[in-house]
């Protein structure tokens, strides 16, 4: 009888000091709670240029409209070329019509930050320029290469021949053009010539030389221009991309323009739009 009583006792103990244990746990918890700073409210998700241009229906394009064959303003105030031809694609799967901006490459930066939902027409992947923009998926590689008088291609096959006192480089200025001219042929006289679109002209007139570029516009400008030849455009002087600027920032934007160029690619319209105008 005495031990049934220890034992109904000690039962009792143990189950008084865990309800307490218990008790005491929900008091710490709910002081904690009641002491605890409100809770910070969900991140809202920053307003994507995607859907501005679904409740617009248009497309704001920034492009130079000087760099055939990716962006060439005509005489009667159209763009054409393989960027141009892309751009409408792009516009098009949005629900909207490209309306495009006429900037410069000194002023492409500024203007598509200002201006522009995406930039387009032959611009090249540059980490100074990453530091302000996203750039999509490379569509195409490029690289720098001479266009010269077709008398002279022996003559400027190296960035040593190139860099010589007599040589005239001529260059557009404010792009990578400039930059790449600037870094490898500081001994050559460089001449700036702001009109991309007649400077090819400038070669075959004897004003100057020659000028490094992307190979694909070498390519295209020695159609154009009989007397003038591209130089090794299969062995370029340097690597380089070609890509769309798209807002810093702006991953849904970013990730719509790159699908809808995968799928681009995919099903043949990109590689039939570089067709059209380079073959």
């Amino acid at each position: 009888m005495q031990r049934t009583s220890v034992s109904l006792a000690a039962s009792a103990l143990v189950m008084s000091l865990a309800v307490a244990n218990v008790a005491h746990a929900q008091t710490i918890q709910a002081g904690t709670v009641a002491g605890a700073k409100p809770a910070a409210p969900a991140p809202v998700a920053a307003p994507s240029h995607l859907d501005d241009i679904l409740a617009r229906h248009t497309l704001r394009v920034c492009t130079t409209g000087d760099y055939k064959p990716y962006s060439f303003l005509r005489t009667d105030g159209q763009f054409e070329g393989i960027d141009i031809d892309l751009a409408d694609s792009l516009a098009k799967s949005l629900g909207a019509k490209a309306e495009y901006v006429k900037t410069s490459w000194s002023n492409l930066m500024n203007d598509f930050i200002a201006k522009c939902d995406i930039a387009v027409g032959g611009v090249s992947t540059t980490l100074e320029r990453q530091k302000r923009a996203f750039f999509t998926a490379p569509y195409m590689e490029d690289g720098k290469t001479p266009i010269v008088r077709c008398d002279d291609v022996d003559k400027y096959q190296t960035v040593a021949q190139i860099d010589q006192p007599n040589v005239r480089t001529i260059v557009n200025p404010g792009g990578t053009n400039e930059r790449f001219a600037k870094q490898f042929f500081p001994h050559s006289q460089l001449i700036e010539y702001p009109d991309n679109v007649t400077i090819f002209k400038q070669i075959l007139d004897g004003k100057a030389d020659v000028m490094v570029t992307d190979a694909s516009e070498t390519l295209l400008q020695q159609k154009l221009n009989p007397g003038l030849c591209s130089v090794h455009p299969d062995k370029p002087f340097q690597f380089g991309e070609k890509a769309y600027l798209l807002p810093r920032g702006d991953v849904p934007f970013q990730q719509y323009v790159d699908q809808w160029l995968h799928l681009a690619r995919s099903s043949g319209e990109f590689q039939a739009v570089y067709d059209k105008w380079l073959k």
